[in-house]
């Protein structure tokens, strides 16, 4: 083994490599062979580091001083300063505005308090496509433990003492839904990761996918013992092309390493999958559209019951698990489900992921315990709102989920208590809007998104998600009356109460909130024919000769 005194970490995640992160490596790597450090300093290309929106970023270890944003021009003042005569680059070190936001090794301890990485514990630290690096921090060590000293009763136990709830929006609990499965009788069964994330301002599955693949498969990996499935697909969106090429890799390495495939560390245990790539299809976020879908169909939902855990893929018993979901249970099965237990608060257990995105000084993802609240997520974590503007709402949980208040930001985040302001967590996204937004033009643009994602299967949403559109688009345009807003109400909630699907249920969630919790605006925009925050462009009217 060859030992280094110094690793560089180069940011690679999806926007890093947008920014020209690539391009940075390479320039790096080879002024360290002109000056001869190739062999005192490793250069290791690793997941999000948290300064995306600085630029591309690195880190220098055992130091753990940050650099960013890094240009071209750069690069040979830190290897000579700092790589060769120790000197750190102080004009290049990141700012304490965005220093909290790593990974975990800077020094504001105060911040780093609130998030608690269990999900995020490998991403901006370990090279993602080496499994040999997750291997070092104790990858695959929990499936090596539940495959001999765990029956698969035993690994279920432990996720229900976890009380490890879904993380993709429903919420349901992770081991007795495995437990369904278990107990489902077939010849066959599958596990399905539901990896299609296709809610706008979401991408923290993304972030897991992209930093730290194997942990994903290693959930996979235990799902299926405990249930008894020996295949398995990621479900994946097609866009997600960095996640792709990181996934494929890590399956192949893992196979090549005997973590895949038939008798599995001479367990006995069988299990293998594979990357499907989806068309980019927001409906197939939906478990039985996912499934259809993987069965050459159109994604469309199915109707429900029979549900996947006793009839899933090709009618046999199916597990489908989210991302985040999957990525918590090798933790939970390593250190145990009553330690898991002992994170976040009664009914919502362990640490949750959200992308933080809208008006916001810091944007990216995050993973905090339950139980924290959103406004020290919005304040410390996001820096607060851009441009020392007032913060006029927040989009939780994404397009179909909840539209939060300021005044209601002394919340905690958790089941319970969001359910108290009739919201929740949803996808794990956090939308913040200025007071530079118009309201009528937000919810708008959701029901334009709804509408072209609808799939059409069922007339509610089909036809629901059109008039709502259309009504909005005349109020945009100075054309709106009074009994729209009566309109819009009754076909929110009829398209809540008779959709097929989750699609066409939630749709309406952020325009019927709307109608409670900013009225106001929208009156606005009909009575007096006015945007008060002067985005929405109203017909002129002209004399004519």
């Amino acid at each position: 083994m060859k030992f280094y005194r110094t690793h560089v970490l180069v940011a690679s995640d999806a926007k890093s490599l947008v920014l020209g992160s690539k391009r940075i490596q390479e320039l790096l790597e080879e002024t360290l062979k002109k000056y001869h450090l190739e062999n005192e300093v490793k250069v290791i290309p690793t997941g999000s580091l948290g300064f995306e929106d600085s630029g591309v970023a690195m880190m220098v270890y055992p130091e753990s001083i940050v650099y960013a944003p890094v240009a071209h021009q750069d690069i040979e003042e830190i290897v000579v300063e700092h790589l060769l005569k120790g000197r750190i680059v102080d004009r290049l070190k990141n700012t304490p505005k965005t220093a909290h936001v790593s990974v975990g090794t800077m020094e504001n301890q105060a911040i780093m308090d609130i998030q608690q990485r269990i999900v995020l514990e490998n991403v901006g630290i370990i090279n993602p496509e080496n499994i040999e690096e997750y291997i070092a921090r104790e990858g695959y060590s929990a499936i090596e433990k539940a495959l001999f000293q765990m029956k698969p009763e035993a690994v279920i136990d432990e996720l229900k003492t976890s009380e490890l709830r879904g993380r993709g929006g429903a919420g349901f609990p992770t081991g007795l839904k495995w437990d369904f499965t278990r107990k489902a009788t077939g010849d066959k069964k599958y596990v399905i990761c539901n990896a299609d994330e296709g809610e706008p301002g979401t991408f923290k599955d993304r972030e897991i996918m992209e930093g730290d693949p194997h942990k994903l498969i290693e959930g996979m990996m235990l799902t299926a013992y405990a249930t008894g499935a020996d295949y398995g697909y990621i479900y994946i969106r097609g866009e997600y092309a960095l996640s792709i090429k990181r996934l494929e890799k890590a399956i192949q390495d893992a196979r090549a390493y005997g973590l895949l495939g038939n008798n599995i560390l001479n367990s006995g245990f069988n299990f293998d999958l594979e990357v499907f790539k989806g068309a980019g299809a927001y409906v197939c976020g939906e478990e039985t559209a996912l499934i259809e879908s993987i069965e050459g169909k159109r994604g469309e939902p199915r109707k429900k019951p029979p549900y996947p855990p006793t009839s899933g893929l090709w009618a046999k018993p199916t597990v489908v698990n989210n991302v985040e979901t999957l990525a918590n249970v090798p933790s939970i099965i390593l250190k145990g489900g009553s330690w898991y237990k002992t994170i976040g608060v009664e009914g919502s257990r362990g640490t949750k992921l959200f992308s933080l995105m809208g008006d916001l000084n810091w944007k990216g993802v995050v993973e905090i315990p339950f139980g924290t609240y959103l406004s020290g997520i919005i304040e410390k974590l996001g820096l607060g709102v851009s441009n020392s503007n007032s913060l006029k709402g927040v989009i939780l949980g994404g397009s179909s989920g909840f539209l939060i208040k300021p005044e209601e930001l002394d919340t905690a985040i958790d089941f319970h208590s969001l359910a108290q302001i009739e919201a929740g967590p949803g996808s794990g996204s956090i939308v913040a809007m200025d007071n530079h937004r118009c309201i009528v033009d937000m919810i708008k643009n959701i029901a334009q998104f709804f509408e072209h994602e609808s799939c059409g299967k069922c007339t509610p949403c089909r036809v629901g998600t059109h008039q709502i559109v259309t009504i909005l688009e005349r109020i945009s345009c100075g054309d709106g009356e009074p009994e729209d807003l009566t309109s819009l109400e009754l076909l929110g909630k009829s398209m809540t109460q008779t959709s097929f699907c989750p699609l066409g249920q939630t749709a309406p969630n952020i325009m019927l909130q709307t109608l409670k919790k900013f009225r106001d605006e929208l009156n606005e925009h009909i009575v007096n024919k006015r945007c008060p925050a002067n985005v929405c462009k109203f017909y002129e009217e002209y004399e004519g000769d």
